[in-house]
């Protein structure tokens, strides 16, 4: 699977568990560490941990994927899945704006969703 759809399939799953303010940013000639960021909020530590747990386990059971690393999955403030090419960061909307990625990652184009991202069926399908 390349970055790009890994990226739009992680962000299809989120949707899935009504996440908010979902935005891919393409930051691979931006920086060695990572392709794609997927940057989505959570209204509460319960949502939070439940679009980081839908995501990691639509990658685990649809693509046979696991993380390299999984943070902050027990406070649910701000979870980080790792997947090296895609780096999936689920934010409560404080934390989001503390941290503002989005600003600090403003010269990163913005992958465009499908206009079905919230299906991840369809997306893991494309």
């Amino acid at each position: 699977m390349q970055s790009k759809e890994r990226a739009i399939l992680c962000a299809a799953y989120a949707l899935d568990k009504k996440a908010t303010g979902v935005r891919i940013l393409e930051v691979k000639n931006l920086s060695s560490l990572t392709d794609y960021l997927l940057i989505a909020s959570g209204r509460s530590d319960r949502q939070v941990q439940a679009v980081a747990e839908a995501v990691r386990l639509g990658l685990k059971k649809d693509h046979d994927t696991q993380p390299l690393a999984v943070e902050g999955m027990n406070e649910g403030r701000w979870v980080l899945l790792d997947y090296g090419d895609v780096m999936v960061h689920v934010f409560q909307e404080p934390v989001r704006e503390f941290y503002d990625l989005e600003g600090l990652w403003r010269e990163a184009p913005e992958v465009a969703l499908p206009e079905d991202a919230g299906g991840a069926r369809q997306a893991a399908d494309r």
